[in-house]
């Protein structure tokens, strides 16, 4: 009967499972031999205080199954052999132990085989239970497992917390940009306004005659700067937006100075 663990919910960390549970395992003085390793399987031979057995561990689903078989003579006769004895009869059990060159084991086991009535079943009950009853390794396996899933747990929860953390850096970045959006799309709809009404008393102060020279080229350069910010609004390049605002708004400022000279003039 082979003794089954699951490491919970870590077979995205299989790799690491695997070496976890055979480091432990050897620190705790199991002899590991004849390993076969798979991307998600392995199957190995392992040797402890004297029991030995074959291990094997593989994804399933969200876990790491883990199996141990041990080898193991059938010699386990305890429960119920009295039973056994008076069902089968002594001198038929005996006689079977003279007749053939086999342990008593297998002679009880033999002498079972076609007793149908009184404790022969007792006998099979008692081999079974000795058969499912846990071995020193296994205990040792199944503390084991739990040590290394824990272990992976840990680092589990060690990434979920990184991610949360780079998702609420997401969100705050998001929340920043969104701010910045709205500021910088308010400057440069105040500065294209600006833009359009200094174009449009320049174009009258030209239609009236008046020397627009100067101011016209201030507010072309202006918009020409307008357009620059704009482009880096929407390539969502802050960082140049508001050194080209600032400058197209000194030049919309001139353009404004040189327009009231003109008017003074004329």
């Amino acid at each position: 009967m082979p003794f089954i663990y699951y490491g919970q919910g870590v077979a995205s960390l299989y790799q690491d499972f695997s070496e976890h549970l055979m480091s432990h395992l050897a620190l705790k003085g199991t002899e590991i031999t004849h390993q076969v390793l798979n991307p998600s399987s392995a199957q190995m031979d392992v040797k402890h205080t004297g029991e030995t057995g074959k291990l094997n561990f593989a994804v399933e689903g969200e876990n790491v199954k883990v199996v141990y078989t041990v080898d193991r003579e059938r010699k386990e006769i305890s429960k119920g052999v009295m039973g056994a004895v008076t069902g089968a009869g002594i001198g038929g059990i005996l006689g079977s132990i003279l007749r053939r060159d086999q342990g008593v084991g297998d002679a009880i086991a033999g002498a079972l085989g076609g007793v149908a009535a009184g404790g022969a079943y007792g006998a099979y009950d008692g081999y079974q239970e000795s058969q499912e009853q846990r071995t020193h390794f296994a205990a040792v396996l199944a503390e084991t497992v739990k040590e290394v899933e824990d272990e992976l747990q840990n680092i589990l929860q060690g990434q979920e917390q990184v991610r949360d953390a780079i998702r609420e850096k997401a969100r705050e970045k998001m929340a920043e940009d969104a701010g910045k959006s709205e500021e910088y799309r308010s400057l440069l709809e105040d500065l294209y306004g600006q833009i359009l009404a200094m174009q449009e008393e320049i174009e009258l102060a030209k239609s009236e005659g008046g020397e627009i020279t100067k101011p016209k080229a201030r507010i072309d350069r202006a918009n020409a700067l307008y357009q620059e910010a704009q482009a880096a609004f929407d390539k969502k390049e802050y960082s140049s937006i508001k050194p080209k605002v600032t400058a197209a708004q000194s030049m919309v400022d001139k353009a404004r100075e040189l327009m009231a000279e003109v008017a003074a003039g004329s």
